[in-house]
């Protein structure tokens, strides 16, 4: 097995590509060991690795966020986790995944449907495939006063440029399209 590496605009997350389907549908994120315990049978295996704070699953991705250690102690260590994984046949996820649904937790006023709607199609189409190649996954909270509220995951969370990339990025792509967003903001 060949696993690929990538490095992502945040210095504290490696992308890894296992040359094969990691999430059939969806994502999945880990933030502490207790999290991938009960949801992930590979996602516990790399909180094994000393040193490591987050696990996110994409499509035929999984990016890996560090503490302060260095990526050339962690790598091997990550590397044979992963392989070993997918060798010992085990699933991603631990059971049926309890999938929650994207309008889950979401905000915004009634009379906005419609601007929340071409919202959510702009990311859909254009932020997501673009965050998705560095690893990670920018997703819609809410909408209130001008104002859209994200959700950032993976190697976007806590990334150094991830407010480059909202006020720069997105917030004038959505602001193009609909006047009415005024300013973007990381929940």
């Amino acid at each position: 097995m060949f696993i690929q590496t990538e490095s992502t605009p945040n210095p504290a997350t490696l992308k890894f590509l296992p040359g094969r389907v990691v999430m059939e549908t969806g994502t999945a994120e880990f933030r502490d060991e207790d999290e991938a315990n009960a949801g992930s049978p590979l996602a516990a295996r790399l909180f094994r690795v000393p040193g490591i704070t987050g696990v996110y699953f994409g499509y035929d991705f999984i990016t890996v966020t560090k503490d302060g250690q260095d990526w050339q102690h962690l790598k091997p260590a990550i590397l044979g986790s992963i392989m070993e994984h997918f060798m010992s046949g085990q699933p991603v996820m631990a059971g049926p995944r309890a999938e929650a649904t994207d309008a889950e937790g979401e905000f915004f006023d009634s009379g906005d449907e419609t601007i929340v709607a071409t919202i959510k199609e702009l990311l859909e189409t254009r932020v997501r495939p673009a965050v998705a190649q560095d690893g990670g996954d920018i997703t819609f909270k809410g909408f209130r006063d001008g104002t859209v509220f994200l959700n950032m995951k993976g190697a976007c969370s806590g990334c150094p440029s991830s407010t480059a990339t909202l006020k720069h990025g997105v917030q004038n792509l959505l602001h193009h399209f609909i006047p009415e967003v005024r300013s973007v903001e990381a929940v």
